[in-house]
């Protein structure tokens, strides 16, 4: 008998084991928790103002996700105690604060997409709870599109960081605090801003990068509208488009670099002036371009015996755009660190037409191109000129007659290519052969409604990358020497002609400089004369996923891709454009 009851206990004990967990089969959960009630009265109006917390009770176990990027809370409840459930789920979400709310005011708390289930993770999307300390509640909306101008291809990253924020027009707003309003955009870029109060409002759209709700100026990008937005009534279709913002101009840092000190700027500085603050540096020379964030200081460090030893400590005073200071950093000379000059032409084929260029890492001084030679197919000498180029210090420029399909050696001997202070180290010859004419297209484009001002018409690679551009004024550009491919075609317009593409300033209330994107690839053959009619008020847009580009970048004058150099020249991929 007692073996009897043993068997009876063992066998319910087995029964209850095979119940703990899930069951084998049967349809997988794809439901989002659902919404069944909350500790505020389900009319959510007349809220006392010295209520603490907010509990939302769901159909099932719920976790939350990232709650911290994915909550918001307008107007914002400053001081939030703590958010549940944490590590643990929970049927319910609670959130504890200890700010007195506003009086007749809507709060509106959107979640994103931090609420999923616990057991399959089922997202429920941009959950809304919103209540009122007063008698209604408010009910109108702004929704509309947020795109960004300068973006070729949608970013499906996963990460999407568009917030979209209403401050209360006062007589000062501080724009150094949370919007009044807040909401985050979509990934197809939608917007809506729902349980607004009556009133004129200044709105602004950024990618909110360091997600404390906050706009960072010169960090993130921007939209905004000059004029308040009345919400009288809601609005639909209230869209923006999202530009670079302008650097807040401040100093970055000081370093070693071949020749000298390189010092840095965030922003672009106008103009810098640099004095050494050391006994000894006797002399010294100071490049900087014109909204540039670079300043280039060099000097004689062996001559001046400066670092050969020992690590010193240089000290230098600068004066930018009403901003002052002095700087230090530890030096210790590189050897290593020596004058060197290489090819620009990014291969063996030069185009048809066109300089063979080479460049140099320290800024070029004088050249001695008596003692060079330039020969063809390794036998006959041939005529060429040298110059240094009048856009790029730090370029040489070689002009011959170039024959297509004949192979040239240029050798340029050491100590003939001089810095101020050093001079090349070593000999270098440069192998190459000049192209032929038939590898090549040209691109015509004829404008409609072109700009009044200069711009910058730009080829981009598939990778948005400029290969070739031009700094124009009128309705006709054409490129006479193009590689075949496929090109995203861009132009950036210079609407206060400074030669530089100015981004967008929030605070002084200035737009970026205008840019358009043509609505379909450009497509260059091999001799072939491609002619594109361009509107720029056709608004169609382009679908850069079917994009295939084949195309190789030329030859450049410099190896960054948005530097300030000469907005003349064709075949490069800089220009004095943002950085």
């Amino acid at each position: 008998m007692k073996r009897f009851f043993l068997l009876v206990i063992i066998g319910i004990l087995i029964q209850s084991c095979a119940r703990v967990g899930s069951p084998i089969g049967g349809s997988k959960d794809t439901l989002a928790p659902k919404f069944l009630s909350s500790n505020i009265d389900t009319t959510r109006v007349n809220v006392p103002r010295d209520i603490k917390e907010l509990r939302i009770d769901f159909d099932e176990y719920i976790t939350l996700k990232d709650v911290s990027k994915n909550l918001i809370i307008s107007p914002p409840i400053k001081n939030i105690k703590r958010i549940l459930p944490s590590n643990i789920a929970n049927k319910y979400l609670l959130i504890q604060w200890t700010d007195t709310l506003q009086a007749n005011t809507t709060y509106n708390f959107n979640f994103g997409n931090s609420i999923a289930d616990n057991s399959e993770s089922n997202v429920l999307r941009y959950f809304n709870f919103a209540f009122s300390t007063g008698e209604k509640l408010d009910d109108l909306y702004i929704s509309g599109e947020i795109k960004d101008a300068l973006a070729l291809k949608k970013q499906n990253t996963g990460d999407n960081k568009l917030v979209v924020g209403l401050y209360q027009v006062k007589d000062t707003i501080n724009y150094k605090q949370k919007p009044y309003y807040i909401t985050k955009v979509d990934d197809d870029g939608y917007y809506e801003l729902n349980y607004l109060s009556p009133g004129k409002y200044r709105i602004i759209a950024y990618e909110d990068e360091n997600e404390n709700s906050i706009y960072d100026p010169g960090k993130e990008k921007v939209a905004f509208q000059k004029e308040a937005v009345e919400v009288s009534k809601s609005v639909s279709g209230l869209n923006l488009k999202l530009y670079p913002s302008k650097k807040v101009l401040k100093y970055a840092e000081v370093k070693e670099m071949p020749g000298g000190i390189l010092m840095t700027f965030q922003g672009n500085p106008t103009d810098v002036k640099v004095l050494s603050l050391n006994d000894k540096i006797k002399d010294l020379k100071v490049t900087h371009r014109p909204k540039s964030d670079s300043v280039k200081i060099w000097f004689d460090a062996v001559k001046d015996n400066i670092g050969q030893t020992v690590t010193e400590n240089l000290k230098f005073s600068y004066d930018t755009d009403q901003k002052k200071d002095t700087v230090s950093v530890f030096y210790k000379y590189n050897t290593k660190n020596a004058m060197d000059i290489s090819s620009d032409n990014g291969g063996s084929q030069l185009p048809p037409k066109t300089d063979f260029k080479i460049s140099s890492n320290y800024v070029i001084n004088a050249i001695n191109p008596e003692k060079w030679t330039l020969k063809a197919d390794s036998l006959t000498t041939q005529e060429f000129t040298a110059r240094i180029s009048e856009a790029n210090p730090y370029q040489i420029v070689i002009s011959s007659n170039f024959i297509a399909g004949k192979k040239y050696q240029l050798t340029i001997p050491k100590e003939t290519v001089s810095s101020y202070y050093t001079k090349n180290p070593q000999s270098k010859r440069f192998d190459f052969e000049a192209d032929k004419i038939e590898n090549y297209g040209s691109l015509t484009f004829n404008l409609q409604n072109a700009p009044a001002s200069s711009y910058w018409l730009q080829l981009l690679d598939s990778s948005e990358k400029p290969v070739y551009q031009k700094y124009i004024k009128g309705s006709s550009v054409k490129f006479d020497i193009l590689k075949p491919g496929e090109y995203i075609v861009r132009i950036l317009v210079d609407n206060n002609e400074n030669k530089y593409w100015d981004e967008a300033d929030f605070q002084n209330e200035v737009f970026a400089e205008d840019s358009y994107i043509y609505y379909k690839v450009a497509i260059v053959r091999p001799l072939w004369d491609s002619i594109e009619d361009w509107d720029l008020k056709d608004t169609r847009v382009l679908d850069a996923s079917k994009i295939i580009n084949t195309t190789k970048k030329p030859n450049t004058e410099s190896k960054a891709d948005l530097k300030s150099l000469d907005p003349n020249t064709q075949n490069k991929s800089n220009g004095p454009l943002l950085k």
